[in-house]
């Protein structure tokens, strides 16, 4: 066994149609591709864990193979979280420090945090990220860091992303059973986020929507900060059912017919055009080979396509934020490749629209630079992120401690 190595970070992105174990180092500062580990996923039902102990079997696969390739130990990892259960909540608090105008300090940023999360949940919801969104300092809004400056009255307005306690649980117990200790949880809208959108975009206000196999995860930014989190019961597999149900052939040929001769828009389909379905008998369950129209199908996707993106408007829209699209709609996952889906977001959206694709890491094979691994590698740069934070802040702290005690002599 190769030896564990203290700068690795490793993450688990365990889907409906895959699993994915992937790891990278960190070197100067800097994250590297390192190895990764890709298995077809079982035990799994419309994003959520249906069977332990297939699941984990797989899970455990996909983290030997990343073990190979990286030659290093895995024990630990940073697992994600998706499905219907996740919701987002936003909410408001804070605290005043008496009369007298005093310097913020960190923990008086904690205390108004506290504050603003101690929103009734229900006893089964757990939080998953705690995400500021603006602090109001003295009636002063729009501060990213209040940090160092002078206030007597310090007030967040914070965004809960929450889910179901005993999915999550299901989750975490799965990748132990694969051998792996999960050291924390991320929301999979929120690390597709981080591989795939700009700066500028979050600045003007973007809509990132991971159209996975069973649900599509959003996240909605505005201002530089999040404003909306939210998960759709819509993903890929709906398109793929539909088509098997439509043209009456099994589930793996409606993926390639979906793959190959699919479009989410009749109109764009020539009307002459024809395509032979059930030719291969491997496939197709020993059916007979037979021409249809190419448009038949674009007349089965595009109902499902509009149907997507009028549940993603009325949720943008109940949730106050569909007026906050400056820069457009990003779509990424594996679901968003397919054909004049980016006309229907433009088309009931009314913004722009393009696929998101990661950021590729130093060294990282071109298989992976693909919108379906967009949450995997958005996990490793989220965690990466949030190490470099603590150890700031650590680092900050520690100076501060040894101010005090050297003025103390």
């Amino acid at each position: 066994m190769n030896q564990k190595q203290d700068n690795l970070i490793t993450v688990l992105d365990a889907g409906s149609t895959k699993s994915c174990v992937l790891v990278a180092e960190v070197q100067d500062g800097v994250l590297r591709y390192r190895g990764h580990g890709v298995e077809a996923s079982k035990g799994m039902r419309k994003g959520l864990i249906a069977e332990l102990g297939p699941a984990a079997e797989v899970i455990n696969r996909a983290a030997l193979t990343a073990e190979r390739t990286a030659k290093a130990g895995i024990e630990t990892a940073v697992v994600g979280i998706g499905g219907t259960h996740v919701r987002g909540v936003n909410s408001r608090g804070g605290i005043s420090m008496g009369s007298r105008m005093r310097e913020i300090t960190r923990e008086e940023v904690r205390a108004a945090v506290d504050r603003a999360r101690s929103v009734a949940l229900p006893p089964d919801r757990e939080v998953l990220h705690l995400l500021p969104q603006e602090f109001i300092l003295d009636d002063q809004p729009g501060i990213h860091d209040p940090v160092g400056m002078v206030g007597n009255k310090l007030e967040v307005n914070l965004h809960l992303s929450t889910c179901s306690g005993g999915v999550a649980q299901s989750v975490i117990t799965c990748a132990n059973r694969a051998g792996l200790e999960v050291l924390d949880t991320v929301y999979e809208g929120i690390a597709s986020a981080e591989a795939v959108l700009s700066a500028d975009e979050r600045e003007l206000g973007v809509c990132i929507a991971d159209i996975g196999s069973s649900t599509t995860e959003l996240a909605v930014f505005f201002e530089g900060s999040i404003a909306h989190t939210a998960v759709l019961p819509i993903g890929g597999d709906h398109f793929t059912n539909d088509l098997a149900v439509g043209l009456h052939v099994t589930v793996e040929e409606a993926e390639f017919l979906k793959k190959t001769y699919g479009h989410c828009v009749v109109t764009a389909v020539p009307q002459m055009n024809e395509i032979e379905v059930g030719g291969d008998l491997a496939i197709s369950g020993g059916q007979p080979a037979r021409m249809v129209r190419q448009r038949f199908l674009a007349e089965i996707l595009e109902p499902r396509a509009r149907e997507l993106f009028t549940m993603l408007r009325d949720n943008l829209r109940q949730g106050g934020v569909l007026e906050a699209l400056g820069a457009g709609c990003v779509l990424t996952g594996g679901g968003s490749m397919m054909s004049g889906l980016l006309d229907n977001a433009e088309s009931l959206l009314r913004v722009p629209a393009r696929i998101g694709y990661p950021v590729p890491l130093s060294r990282m094979p071109a298989e992976l630079a693909k919108p379906e691994f967009a949450a995997a590698i958005g996990m490793l740069l989220y965690t990466h992120r949030t190490q470099v934070r603590r150890a700031s802040e650590e680092q900050g702290l520690r100076a501060k401690l040894k101010a005090i005690f050297a003025g103390s002599f």
